[in-house]
């Protein structure tokens, strides 16, 4: 069963087969069809709800989330907000009533999840206010998509709901709604509960602790793993598969931990992206940008580190940073734990270290301290600038002594079976200056390491060329003659 409070009002929601999403829920069983489905992908923005969870406090936070692409029974314990939940009778909303005002609709197929989004940023600046900058608009609506309107109004709309009276939604007048929600949800992560669907054609468990997990994984080693689902759920949307035996991570404890040592930190597999913003932004500011570029809030909010790097894929945007910091994964299973660099985890396209038959899984990701003098830069190229998937992407880290280079560390993503580095160019630039010379053997050398693959979104040749213009770059970035505003302005574009 699936117990959980939707616009205030609480739902028990009996015999939910395990792929079903939180968008199926609410249109076919609950009827509640103002959530929209556009792309099945996460990547419209037409299906964005708010989902309240509570905090140490008691207090319910909301973030936005795509429907189409999240578990239904990953709302079990939590307050789903929905389109249909913010008017008072005739009495819109803020994001609604400016999105009127504002002329922000024409066909009014994206708006409900604009609505969404913008309901989810008024209720954060109402309870933390902050200046609306043109980022904290940009990274709200950055999901959702708008093909008729325009987004100059839909701006306007943001920046002008603060002006409107605030005018609550119904259950907002509701004193025991947190309370309802935070007894819920300490049934649902704290005594051990779980949603679990168990028919001849379905199972769904979401274990609560690692014990729970490892028994779990002994039991079923062929079971799916999701966390966020935000990749894991395509092949139901997309490619119509279903997903009879799952097994929930985005609840046990010991995966949703960042615990931090003198060396580093080990960031449990379930953490968000959204949970490690913060942590990024001080000490690693190029990974920190790049996840500006990542993907949307509603994305952010759900994905993981540990189902980015577990999915293997050849383009996958983290990976090749955590090999630029040599990073380390913390593998667990039914037999116990290992480490192992994440440099060793990637063999071959889609495939991985992990011990299926084991019922091995990731349990964290440790990044060590930065040191003083070492750096870091991240480019990603991709057809759209933000939101998109790679074409390539190139993680460089080293540091000056003497003026040559040390410790060169070249990654890149999308241009072999796995994301790897590139030992043969590593080794042109090591111990040399970063001179056009060392440069172009450095280049050289990397259109020897890597035979690219040719798809939709690059070919083969254009892939190499934008590799060694990712070097170009680093080195035009590091030449001691190239003057200071130069060298800004070509850092920002190529970001």
């Amino acid at each position: 069963m699936i117990d959980f409070y939707l616009n205030g009002r609480r739902q028990q929601c009996t015999d939910v087969p395990s792929d079903t999403s939180v968008l199926e829920l609410l249109r076919i069983r609950l009827g509640q069809t103002g959530t929209k489905e556009g792309c099945a992908s996460g990547d419209c923005g037409a299906c964005t709800v708010s989902i309240g969870e509570p905090d140490d406090q008691g207090n319910l936070n909301y973030h936005n989330a795509n429907a189409c692409i999240m578990p239904a029974h990953q709302i079990n314990g939590c307050h789903l907000v929905t389109v249909e939940g913010l008017a008072r009778g005739d009495a819109l909303h803020p994001a609604q009533a400016a999105m009127v005002d504002c002329h922000a609709s024409q066909c009014g197929f994206c708006t409900p999840g604009i609505v969404m989004s913008l309901f989810t940023l008024h209720h954060s600046q109402q309870r933390q206010p902050a200046p609306l900058t043109q980022q904290r608009l940009e990274a709200a609506l950055g999901g959702n998509l708008c093909r008729c309107t325009g987004y100059r109004p839909i701006r306007d709309a943001a920046l002008t709901m603060q002006d409107y009276p605030d005018t609550h939604p119904p259950w907002a007048d509701d004193p025991d709604l947190a309370s309802n929600v935070n007894a819920l949800y300490f049934d649902a992560t704290k005594k051990g509960t779980s949603p679990r669907v168990d028919e001849s054609l379905s199972r769904y468990d979401s274990p609560r602790d690692i014990a729970s997990l490892r028994e779990l994984r002994r039991q079923r080693p062929g079971a799916r793993l999701v966390a966020g689902a935000t990749d894991l759920w395509l092949e139901v949307t997309q490619q119509l598969k279903p997903l009879n035996d799952l097994i929930d991570l985005h609840q046990v404890a010991e995966l949703n931990v960042v615990d931090e040592t003198s060396e580093g930190w080990w960031i449990g597999a379930s953490v968000t992206y959204s949970r490690l913003e913060s942590l990024l932004a001080e000490h690693f500011p190029a990974f920190a940008h790049l996840m500006h570029r990542f993907a949307s809030s509603q994305i952010r909010n759900r994905a993981t580190l540990g189902g980015n790097i577990a999915n293997a894929s050849p383009i996958g945007d983290c990976p090749p940073v955590l090999l630029a910091l040599d990073a380390r994964l913390m593998l667990d299973g039914p037999n116990g734990s290992r480490e192992m660099p994440v440099a060793d985890f990637f063999l071959d396209y889609r495939k991985t270290a992990l011990n299926a038959d084991e019922g091995e899984f990731i349990r964290a990701i440790f990044l060590p301290r930065p040191v003083t003098d070492r750096h870091l830069k991240v480019w990603k190229l991709s057809k759209r600038r933000e939101d998109d998937i790679s074409v390539v992407l190139g993680a460089f880290a080293w540091r000056m002594d003497d003026g040559v280079m040390r410790d060169v560390h070249l990654a890149f993503g999308g241009m072999a079976a796995i994301p790897r580095r590139a030992p043969s160019a590593e080794a042109a630039l090591e111990g040399q200056p970063p001179t056009e010379n060392a440069f172009t053997v450095a280049k050289a050398a990397l259109q020897n390491e890597f035979q690219p693959l040719s798809d939709v979104r690059g070919s083969s040749e254009y892939r190499l060329v934008a590799a060694s213009n990712l070097l170009e770059r680093l080195r035009l970035l590091l030449d001691a003659d190239f003057n200071t505003s130069a060298e800004m302005c070509l850092d920002a574009y190529a970001h």
